[in-house]
């Protein structure tokens, strides 16, 4: 799933995705190797991974480096897409659609390491790889999963449309707006089955910044959410499957903020849910920096210099490597910044409280036990005026602890499937 961690002290060693600070790996002592085996250990539920194939990529790296896990993961993947080309070629569907399910995860996992810019081949090759997998998995569902390119700013955004049934009977649709690391193969996992299972459409997308529209189209992630946002809902609303008075958007890590963000422009919308809900980057952020309390209160107001010694660590030896991966490698390039000061500075353009009373649907939050992202949705919370906002806490003693209840979405989905029925009139 998708994670933005703030910027910590050199000494301070982030905990993976979904893993609450001392919790025991799953899958290797070696924390990036965890964060990202992580990723796929969360879709084991909707049969898109498996434990023993996930031990196998890990062991088959060894001691080696992104190199190594990214030959290991892509050529378990090579070899699941090579099964289900034959599985569909002999007419065994089911198997088909398992096998390419498993593969794109497994593309997926194996360019992580690749993250930066500019664009490794072997993550662009990888990351075609993954998306024709998914296609050829998306055409064995029932009804089949649309692909969809929806028109934004003389280009076009990739989507994927879920629907309950092949009725055409207009349903209750949640939209899925992502985060700063993830894709709408990934999300799809994380939100589609659910949905379906509930008698919600569902409707995923990537924007500015996201999946193949930072790979292939070189555009950054932008703070004015909503000018994404409503063209998809134009979108929405030309589909007849689509009930226009019941559609929900949803936003996971990043798109804690990017989603509310949105809501307070885009008042078509039924209902909103926010995972993690999360208020303005900067206070957070610059707490962080290692810098003095007044350059922290004027943040990005300072002398750029002052962020040179954390980027001269970053980049030598002793950096803590997910961290370095989250600032220097990911952070620079989903923002199309070239220092880390840059870096930290776009980030903290990206607000929500100022327009936060702006948001005129009813409104739902979560917060996982062990999550730092979700700290400020508390001043999310008691910034927005409409009737209906609740918040919901996840904790590590439901195993629902860590970043976007990664190892625990059933419940997840539990608590907030039944908060959207009550709220939009859909419970018994």
């Amino acid at each position: 799933m998708s994670e933005i961690d703030q910027p910590r002290p050199a000494a301070a060693t982030p905990s993976g995705p979904g893993h609450p600070a001392g919790d025991r790996p799953f899958l290797s002592d070696n924390a990036m190797w965890e964060a990202f085996g992580g990723r796929a250990l969360g879709r084991i539920a909707f049969g898109a991974a498996e434990i023993g194939e996930c031990r196998a990529a890990v062991a088959a790296t060894g001691d080696g480096g992104p190199d190594a896990w990214h030959a290991a993961w892509t050529g378990l993947a090579d070899r699941l897409a090579a099964t289900a080309a034959d599985c569909a070629a002999r007419g065994h569907r089911a198997s088909a659609r398992a096998s390419w399910l498993r593969a794109a995860t497994y593309y997926q996992v194996g360019y992580m390491p690749l993250f930066g810019t500019p664009v490794d081949p072997r993550l662009a090759a990888a990351h075609d790889n993954e998306e024709a997998a998914f296609h050829a998995a998306a055409a064995l569902f029932d009804p089949p999963v649309e692909v969809l390119a929806i028109p934004w700013q003389g280009t076009t955004l990739p989507g994927y449309f879920a629907r309950v049934d092949a009725s055409g009977r207009p349903r209750p649709t949640i939209v899925c707006t992502n985060g700063y690391d993830s894709n709408i193969q990934e999300m799809f996992f994380a939100h589609a089955p659910a949905a379906l299972a509930r008698g919600y459409n569902c409707l995923v997308f990537d924007g500015p910044g996201q999946g193949s529209v930072l790979i292939r189209q070189g555009l950054h992630l932008r703070p004015d959410w909503e000018t994404v946002v409503t063209p998809v809902i134009d979108h929405a609303l030309t589909r007849p499957e689509i009930d226009p008075r019941r559609i929900v958007l949803a936003g996971w890590s990043f798109g804690g903020l990017l989603a509310p963000r949105a809501a307070a422009f885009e008042h078509r919308l039924a209902a909103l849910v926010a995972d993690p809900g999360q208020g303005d980057q900067r206070p957070g952020m610059a707490r962080l920096l290692p810098i003095g309390d007044a350059d922290k209160a004027a943040f990005p107001d300072i002398d750029p210099h002052l962020l040179d010694r954390m980027a001269a660590w970053l980049a030598g030896p002793e950096a803590d490597p997910m961290l370095r991966w989250r600032l220097v490698q990911r952070g620079a390039w989903v923002h199309g910044t070239a220092t880390l000061f840059e870096t930290l500075k776009a980030l903290a353009g990206f607000e929500v409280l100022a327009v936060a009373p702006r948001i005129s649907c009813p409104t739902l939050l979560t917060a996982a036990e062990g999550d730092p992202t979700a700290a400020s949705g508390a001043a999310l919370l008691a910034a927005l005026t409409v009737a209906r906002k609740e918040r919901i806490v996840f904790t590590a003693a439901e195993g629902a602890g860590g970043h976007c209840e990664a190892f625990n979405r059933a419940l997840y989905h539990q608590r907030v499937f039944d908060w959207l029925d009550e709220t939009l009139g859909l419970a018994c």
